[in-house]
């Protein structure tokens, strides 16, 4: 009798959730005081706008992870010049999406394909309506997608690290993430003309990750390599990380963001959803570190640990457009395919001379669009179609290394995009801030 009654208040908070629904139908609420007093809706809506805020907080944590990986990945004079710039985007990130990204990438009613610049700042009409604007409210919204939309430059950071001028990325990092990123996301989720017809990218593997890496190679095409990558007589030098503890520490770190990135994209807190993108997200995750080791030991005859480490990417990457609508089977898949292809890629695009220190444009570039391809193929819902994937991930790469082979001519014959030799050589941490990162000993005497 006393199990019976020990379920009792769960039993009841569960019938007020599940009965909430129903209330808010019969009820008009504009504000949130009046949604307030519906004791059968508002517990629900109080979770599910919890569970975005908590997944905001974990993407925001991604870029302390996409600070650390690229630090570790490249050289010790160049370390502050990294933060600095991972620092940079993120604070500008969020200001520039307050001012006209959200507005821009979410304007409710435009021509489907290209959004011009919203109002500036945030529509005061829809700010404070509760159940009426969403399962969440507007500021949560805001503060989620603005993480999403910071992500993007970032990844094009650790793909021109240690050669370029740091007032011409930072202003190229502000007109992405302004004008750019929000034209293409509205294409998708701002109801535009690729949403309409029927593609599917749940939490951006082609939205946020392909568009990061094809920016990402066309800021390396005109910015070309570092000194000393590719010598005359054709040979690759390799240029190592100075940090394998801190790019392990910074992909740990993003695996735990991602479950923000993926989670908080069911945008409510259904316990069955969430749930299952948990579990696709890890095993993805797992599968691709396992793919890349393995891949590594066999076509470069050793277990190259920033393969393994780029592999766990290339999975969390792979899953991302899909990890709500395909089997744990299928992820695995998924994962594992996008692990393997993170290693032939990297080695690849090496050989052919394009110098990416992080490996950007091949885990978010091209496993951005294999998982984009993967819902078409893997999609427990038949209305997802291969063609309209590999059309919308093919708009996402085209638009974005485009616009970004435009915008880095104009720097280039403008501010310039590229340091001195001579201060490539020094370090951009004492060329460009004049601070070292790791200071020497210093032996004081009287």
């Amino acid at each position: 009798m006393m199990d019976r009654f020990r379920f009792a208040p769960i039993l009841a908070l569960s019938a007020l959730i599940m009965g909430g629904a129903t209330q808010a139908l019969g009820e008009d609420v504009t504000s949130l005081e009046g949604f307030q007093s519906m004791p059968l809706v508002y517990p629900k809506f109080m979770i599910d706008n919890l569970w975005i805020l908590i997944s905001a907080a974990l993407v925001f944590i991604m870029h302390l992870g996409f600070a650390t990986l690229e630090t570790g990945l490249t050289r010790q004079k160049n370390t502050v010049n990294i933060l600095f710039k991972n620092v940079f985007i993120v604070n500008v990130g969020i200001i520039t999406y307050a001012l006209t990204g959200f507005n821009t990438m979410y304007p409710g009613d435009f021509n489907g394909f290209i959004a011009i610049m919203g109002p500036i700042g945030f529509d005061d009409k829809v700010a404070n309506l509760t159940v009426n604007y969403a399962n969440y409210t507007y500021w949560a919204d805001f503060i989620f997608q603005a993480m999403f939309a910071a992500t993007a430059a970032t990844i094009v950071s650790g793909a021109v690290a240690e050669r370029i001028k740091l007032t011409s990325f930072m202003l190229y990092a502000t007109i992405l993430v302004a004008f750019l990123y929000p034209i293409a996301g509205s294409w998708k989720w701002g109801g535009g003309w690729l949403d309409a017809m029927g593609f599917y990218d749940f939490a951006g593997s082609s939205v946020v990750h392909a568009f990061g890496g094809f920016s990402a190679l066309a800021m390396v095409l005109v910015l070309g390599n570092r000194r000393g990558k590719y010598l005359p007589d054709g040979q690759i030098r390799p240029i190592l990380g100075h940090s394998m503890p801190l790019a392990t520490i910074g992909v740990f770190m993003l695996w735990l963001g991602w479950f923000g990135f993926n989670g908080g994209s069911v945008l409510s807190a259904d316990p069955g959803l969430v749930s299952l993108v948990f579990v696709t997200t890890s095993l993805a995750a797992a599968a691709g570190a396992l793919a890349s080791i393995f891949t590594s030991m066999i076509y470069l005859k050793k277990p190259d640990f920033s393969m393994a480490l780029n592999g766990i990417l290339a999975g969390l990457v792979g899953i991302t457009a899909g990890a709500d609508t395909v089997s744990w089977v299928s992820a695995i898949m998924i994962g594992a395919i996008a692990g393997t292809l993170v290693v032939f890629a990297i080695v690849i695009i090496d050989r052919i001379r394009i110098d990416d220190p992080v490996g950007a444009i091949s885990v978010h570039g091209l496993c951005g669009m294999w998982g984009t391809i993967a819902v078409g193929i893997f999609s427990t819902n038949p209305e997802h179609s291969v063609g309209i994937q590999i059309l919308g991930t093919l708009s996402y790469a085209i638009f974005a290394f485009v616009a970004s082979l435009i915008l880095a001519l104009v720097l280039k014959a403008t501010l310039g995009m590229r340091v001195t030799a001579e201060e490539e050589d020094e370090g951009l941490d004492l060329a460009e801030h004049g601070q070292p990162a790791y200071a020497d000993f210093q032996h004081i005497t009287n």
